[in-house]
């Protein structure tokens, strides 16, 4: 009896210890010949208790000098420690599929439809704010989480169609330097194409420097793109009264207006039959929602509620300045063919405005304006298309890193070569004839392969309002979502409507287009379903934590005491 009570009472001397001190070394000693005397010793407890509260001390004296130390460096200096990220993702939205689109609605719709672009302006910085906060949040790109979060074959999918989607990105790159090098030095196309190919690789290889070498060539690369086309908006002196009334007064005159703004915004190319021109959305945010989340990821960021929120603040001050850059250039392209093509004095034949093109803007600007315009002009698209073709190909390597897990120095020799050399072949075997062709495909290719990219984006996103000093706006995360389920509606919606008119009009016999109808129909219906599966499947609530390599320990395991990441899951 002696010996269970001695027991009943070391067990509640234990547990008294849990309670008051954690984890305890506990060591009883029963006499024998005591009667079952009891010896609970506290030095052991003590010990660990004084080793928690000097840990604890050490880590709070830590974080106090880091936000010491960060409250005394400048802040101009801080933000510029941040800088870089946004000038490089710019550079997709001036890659030379968007400038042939400025050149055409220009040259059809004069100033009418720059309201489009300055509304685009606002819902790409939200959508790029969301891949910044994505990186700082989770400490991971976007191609890692959809690898920690979907399963086996949904994951694998999305990676084949964000490749191929990479690779339809890099071809206008391809041609527009190929074309600039023709328009500069008179070389031919084809060695102007194995050029791109061989300067892609010299310049990917700066990134052996630092990331930072490859964000000054994204500056490097904006400057001279902005500076060659406001040279060019100079020699046209279009009226600015009218330019800033298009920018900020919505109108949709012509026969054409509707389909045209729906097309300059919603990425899809509308087909003759429909529309007057192609267009293509100058605000290609595909692969930059991979890109901008892996770059910030390389930034040090404090562990503490101010570090996370100066880093969004920096992030999303440098990424608006360059996406106005973005902005204004496009205006810029979109005024100077549209005050071209509105004075019939200056154009000796009419017909040289309709369906502009890369190489035929060229030759407008060399017969009304001189040699040297055209030159710049040739300058212009080569900083354009060789931009392009080193940040597709530099996301590339971020994608297929988070997505297989291989190392950086292995990805850094076998990426650029899934994304550049399939982009020279099919260049190469395209050739001049087929320039407008092969951007237009590209074009609807990366049309259907944005909500692959997109709905994953918003999805970690809506998971993401939590309770957290660094939380997302939910009012943003659901305009966000708005403005995509349009975007992806008005694509969807074109496309059925376009192929189901090219069916009925079709010259081609009727057992062709029933096989056609068998194979296009049921591919319709399976990508409708994958965008459903992946806007209605819950998020793993665990994949979206802060990890230690970006936030305090202390602050998510306070988070997970207090309950309110209990399940973040958005069904």
């Amino acid at each position: 009896m002696e010996e269970e009570e001695a027991g009943r009472r070391m067990e509640r001397g234990d547990e008294q210890l849990r309670r008051t001190t954690g984890s305890r070394r506990v060591t009883a000693i029963v006499g024998a010949s005591g009667g079952g005397e009891i010896e609970i010793q506290m030095e052991a407890a003590t010990a660990v208790g004084s080793g928690a509260s000097a840990a604890a001390a050490s880590t709070s004296s830590g974080q106090e000098g880091s936000e010491e130390g960060l409250q005394q460096t400048p802040t101009w200096k801080r933000f510029l420690a941040h800088a870089g990220p946004g000038f490089l993702i710019s550079l997709a939205y001036l890659d030379p599929s968007n400038v042939q689109t400025d050149l055409q609605a220009g040259s059809i719709h004069k100033y009418e439809l720059l309201w489009v672009l300055f509304f685009g302006f606002f819902f790409v910085l939200v959508i790029q704010s969301l891949a910044v906060k994505l990186g700082i949040i989770t400490g991971r790109n976007l191609a890692e989480m959809c690898m920690y979060e979907y399963p086996k074959y949904v994951k694998y999918g999305l990676w084949l169609l964000i490749e191929v989607g990479v690779i339809a990105a890099t071809i206008p790159g391809v041609l527009g330097t190929a074309l600039a090098y023709n328009i500069l030095l008179n070389i031919p196309f084809l060695a102007g194409v194995l050029i791109c190919g061989a300067s892609t690789f010299l310049l990917l290889a700066l990134q052996t420097f630092g990331v930072r070498k490859m964000e000054l060539i994204g500056v490097i690369f904006m400057l001279l793109i902005t500076v060659c086309f406001f040279v060019e908006l100079s020699s046209v002196n279009p009226p600015m009264g009218e330019v800033i009334e298009g920018l900020f007064v919505p109108r949709l005159q012509g026969v054409y207006a509707m389909s045209d703004a729906i097309a300059l915004f919603s990425v899809l190319i509308v087909p003759e039959g429909v529309s007057n021109m192609h267009l293509s959305l100058p605000f290609d945010i595909r692969h930059n929602l991979f890109l901008h989340s892996s770059l910030v990821v390389s930034r040090k960021i404090s562990p503490s509620p101010k570090g996370f929120k100066d880093t969004s603040m920096f992030f999303l001050i440098e990424t608006a300045f360059a996406m106005l850059l973005v902005l204004l250039v496009n205006v810029a392209i979109v005024s100077t063919t549209g005050t071209i093509c509105a004075n019939t004095q200056l154009v000796d034949n009419i017909n040289a405005c309709s369906g502009l093109t890369l190489n035929s803007t060229s030759i407008l600007l060399k017969n009304m304006f001189g040699r040297s315009t055209s030159k710049i002009y040739g300058l212009a698209l080569l900083a354009s298309g060789q931009s392009n073709t080193v940040t597709t190909s530099y996301s590339g390597q971020y994608i297929m890193q988070g997505f297989s897990g291989m190392r950086k120095c292995i990805i850094f020799m076998i990426a650029p070569c899934f994304t550049i050399i399939p982009s020279l072949i099919i260049c190469s075997v395209g050739g001049t004839p087929y320039v407008r062709q092969l951007i237009n495909i590209s074009a609807i290719i990366l049309a259907f392969v944005l909500p692959f990219s997109l709905v994953p984006l918003l999805k970690f996103s809506s998971s993401c309002v939590v309770k957290v000093p660094y939380k997302n706006s939910n009012c943003i995360v659901q305009v966000a979502w708005i403005l995509s389920i349009v975007i992806m509606g008005i694509n969807i919606y074109f496309f059925c409507n376009s192929f189901i008119s090219w069916l009925v009009h079709s010259e081609l016999p009727r057992i062709v287009n029933a096989i056609i109808s068998t194979l296009v129909f049921p591919f319709m219906a399976a990508y409708i379903a994958a965008l459903i599966y992946l806007a209605f499947r819950k998020v793993n609530a665990a994949g979206l934590f802060p990890s230690v390599s970006v936030s305090s320990g202390t602050e998510v395991e306070a988070w997970r005491q207090d309950g309110n990441i209990d399940d973040i899951g958005v069904r």
